[in-house]
């Protein structure tokens, strides 16, 4: 497939609002692309060359686009960042400089363009930022408007398409298996290997057998299991009589790969994340006694000297790129690990949780940096309690509790697993994570900060989208509020984006990407928001955007127990 062809898909799936058409126009696409071709198109619908969890970044910063963009097009690094400062958009930049340029078609091929970006993400040496920019220059030389416009988000990861893994499933399942409610017939695999690419490559070339046949394999991470929500220790123990209850703690997930001396770290956004925690390198190491192992863990701060967990504001600080020596002796983590997942070439993730803790105490040695969360078996509500009591009393987040003969079910969100947390009875006073759909601008001192209040949604799984649920005004230090503009720079869209479902039209709509925790008073029935549901006096607690992606907020169907749990004495 040519390139140029590509970009025209890419321009009608930025056009469409409506989920279903995109599903429909992703077909048509999937339709004409060989099978040699599938996973590059795959990863270029997500902005990228390479699955999220390989660490292949093609590593240009806006100004570095900005300077392949002059060089292609003979104008000047300064007068095209002025001009992305004016559009909002370096695609739109791009494509304004390529119709001066004069290229109306181009018969480059998707793989000659992937491969070109994929080389350009390996320059390293010396010289790397003229030969990244010379590359980039080169290929916008060849390319038309519209495909220039589609190339240079690639290198900057945004690509303003509005698309879903879900609503990517959808179309391989509509196309090739007839159907896209047999969508789930492709999660499975897709939750165990995490990779869009290689399930559609698969599935081009051995069918639906060969992509129920993809398996865990170290050093591709799995997508975490997450957790229903139960309001006390008395409803948890009624709906699941017998639970292991484990310590949950307010840090991020880490998964851990061992594949003999090397070591990678996955979090639960299936980003690499081994640069930034030499110390749990350094003890997975010394600690896990398996030539290969997945470990699932949540990692911590901790305060050596009062020998307390931090909270999350403060354990984050941890996930950056440079000054990471200086800040681990400032802030060292503790990985509790409650699962393992995998051992010496078999995946455990079919067997039951109790099994699995029973190899994962034979797995780790005991050590100051990597712990083992076993958790305790309970059938009594009072105990439970207490345990629970327990927790918060050290400054933890309160319990997950697991029914004892689970599997690890990959990406699903059930009641195998449930939190229970310090402020789950009671009054509403759990907290939700909303993600952010747009913001309006702001009236008074605000109108400097350029957002005013914030337009947040919660995920409904069942459709693949994110219905409204608040605007919140409150709860934002003057500097969050500025933080809001550069945040969501590259997340700002024209029109609303296609997953999104709003009765209510923002000043700026924003892609669906950035996960905030809220507090509120009540859950209320509203009419006036898609979600049928509303926050009564939300208030901003902190950012979570590091450590969630937007589908692993809140679900709809959470929303409502919650609501229900308010009635409920």
């Amino acid at each position: 497939m040519e390139f140029a062809k590509l970009a025209e898909y890419f321009e009608k799936l930025e056009e469409t609002s409506s989920r279903l058409a995109l599903i429909d126009i992703l077909c048509d696409l999937f339709s004409q692309v060989k099978k040699e071709e599938i996973a590059q198109v795959c990863y270029l619908l997500q902005g990228r060359v390479a699955p999220f969890y390989e660490p292949i970044e093609l590593g240009m910063s806006e100004k570095l686009v900005a300077a392949a963009l002059a060089r292609a097009y003979g104008s000047s690094k300064e007068d095209i960042l002025k001009l992305y400062g004016k559009l909002g958009d370096m695609g739109l930049a791009a494509q304004q400089q390529s119709s001066k340029f004069k290229v109306q078609s181009s018969k480059l091929s998707v793989t000659e363009i992937f491969t070109t970006l994929v080389q350009i993400a390996k320059t390293s040496g010396e010289g790397t930022v003229e030969k990244k920019v010379s590359a980039l220059a080169g290929l916008l030389q060849k390319v038309d408007p519209i495909s220039a416009k589609h190339l240079v988000r690639v290198p900057l990861g945004v690509s303003r398409l509005g698309i879903g893994d879900p609503t990517i499933l959808d179309a391989f399942a509509k196309l090739k298996l007839g159907d896209r409610s047999k969508r789930k017939l492709l999660e499975g695999a897709y939750n165990r290997v995490s990779d869009l690419g290689l399930i559609g490559e698969t599935l081009w070339e051995k069918g639906l057998k060969g992509v129920e046949g993809l398996q865990v394999q170290v050093g591709r991470p799995i997508r975490s299991q997450l957790a229903e929500r139960l309001p006390t220790a008395e409803k948890v123990i009624e709906k699941m009589v017998k639970v292991n209850a484990q310590k949950k703690l307010d840090g991020f997930r880490v998964q851990i790969h061992k594949d003999r001396e090397n070591i990678r770290l996955f979090s639960r956004n299936l980003e690499e994340t081994t640069p930034m925690f030499p110390e749990i390198v350094a003890s997975a190491q010394k600690q896990i006694k398996a030539k290969t192992a997945i470990l699932d863990c949540e990692a911590i701060g901790f305060n050596p000297i009062s020998e307390e967990f931090l909270p999350f504001q403060e354990t984050t600080q941890r996930r950056r790129k440079y000054g990471i020596v200086e800040m681990a002796k400032k802030i060292p983590l503790k990985a509790f690990c409650f699962d393992i997942l995998y051992k010496d070439g078999k995946s455990l993730i079919d067997q039951e949780l109790g099994t699995r803790l029973e190899e994962l105490e034979k797995t780790i040695d005991n050590g100051e940096t990597i712990l083992i969360e076993k958790g305790e078996i309970v059938d009594d509500a009072g105990k439970l309690q207490i345990i629970l009591d327990e927790a918060i009393s050290i400054g933890l987040e309160g319990l997950v509790v697991k029914r004892p003969d689970s599997k690890y079910e990959a990406g699903a969100r059930n009641f195998n697993w449930v939190k229970l947390k310090r402020h789950s009875s009671g009054e509403l006073q759990d907290t939700i994570d909303c993600v952010i759909l747009g913001y309006i601008f702001g009236k008074g001192k605000r109108v400097s900060f350029g957002a005013g209040a914030l337009l947040v949604g919660v995920y409904d799984d069942k459709k693949d989208e994110f219905v409204t649920v608040s605007k919140i005004g409150t709860g934002l230090t003057d500097e969050e509020w500025r933080s809001i503009e550069v945040k969501s720079k590259n997340l700002k869209v024209k029109n609303k984006p296609a997953r999104v479902n709003s009765k209510i039209t923002p000043s700026v709509w924003v892609e669906p990407k950035i996960v905030i925790e809220v507090l509120a008073d009540e859950i209320t029935k509203s009419p006036l928001h898609t979600a049928g549901l509303a926050l009564r006096f939300p208030r901003l607690i902190k950012f979570r955007e590091a450590d969630k992606k937007a589908e692993d907020a809140t679900t709809l169907k959470e929303l409502m127990e919650m609501y229900k749990q308010q009635f409920k004495k």
